[in-house]
């Protein structure tokens, strides 16, 4: 089974629909990294970060990953962890993972641009919250609860296309 992402607006698994959004200028098959579009493609998931302060047992078959205070996610296309997890320093453009906004309370990790990694082409492209639907960077959003119930419903051989 895949997530398949449909008109921009709406996540499909199984019978299942998900109200979402999506970067701010739409999906493009050639991203570019601080382009505010999501890629197009068919792309694994990765693990499922999230905050152990807020979800004491969450129900998912992905790896789940607690999110610490000082991880961030490298979005520096001049530095050797470009579109990795790493430790927060000051000297690297990154995503911070830990938030205080609720917007990465919850992460699934899309692998794009992750297994041999092209610098520039995009990073940190994940699954997260959103409150009032707001168009992301890049990333997909769903509201915390159908998040929730997606992560029930996935497993490590789930894939998402989003075209």
């Amino acid at each position: 089974m895949q997530i398949v992402l449909k008109n921009k607006d709406t996540l499909l698994f199984d019978e299942f629909e998900f109200k979402c959004c999506v970067g701010k200028k739409g999906l493009t098959s050639k991203k570019k990294e601080g382009d505010l579009k999501t890629p197009t493609g068919i792309y694994e998931l990765g693990p499922v970060f999230y905050r152990a302060d807020k979800f004491i047992n969450l129900k998912t078959k992905l790896k789940k990953i607690s999110i610490k205070k000082n991880m961030g996610w490298c979005d520096d296309i001049n530095s050797k962890y470009y579109n990795q997890l790493i430790k927060i320093n000051k000297k690297v453009s990154h995503e911070k993972m830990f938030r205080n906004d609720g917007t990465y309370d919850i992460v699934i990790l899309i692998n794009y641009n992750t297994k041999k990694v092209v610098k520039n082409r995009g990073s940190a492209i994940f699954i997260h919250i959103t409150k009032n639907y707001k168009k992301t960077l890049g990333c997909i959003a769903l509201k915390k609860s159908d998040l929730l119930v997606l992560l029930k419903l996935i497993n490590k051989k789930t894939k998402i296309k989003i075209n």
